[in-house]
């Protein structure tokens, strides 16, 4: 199930240095779970581009944000992400490429 449509009260958070997308995903039944996806478990930072099947990209970031986008609604996730000159510049992934909502849990695909 596309996470962002069956989901409510998405946001990103930080702790200890890792950044998380918290929420509530809606299970098959119906009801609701409250679900948290360390997103530094499947994202890095290649050269300030997000990368997929990468960690820590929250080690070299700054201004993390996630916002709901467009008319197709599309789940965004933007920072900005250190080069390899130390230069910070803008990035963004759209989360549904890779994440799902599973019977009420966000899972990477």
């Amino acid at each position: 199930m596309s996470f962002h449509l069956t989901s409510s009260d998405l946001r990103v958070e930080s702790h200890d240095g890792r950044s998380y997308l918290v929420g509530r995903a809606t299970r098959a039944d119906g009801s609701h779970n409250d679900v948290r996806l360390d997103l530094d478990g499947i994202l890095g930072n290649d050269n300030g581009h997000f990368q997929w099947d990468g960690e820590n990209f929250t080690g070299s970031a700054r201004n993390v944000s996630f916002s709901i986008e467009g008319g197709g609604a599309v789940p965004v996730l933007r920072a900005e992400l250190q080069n390899a000159e130390g230069h910070f510049q803008g990035a963004d992934v759209n989360l549904s490429e890779r994440v799902e909502n599973v019977n009420g849990d966000l899972v990477f695909q």
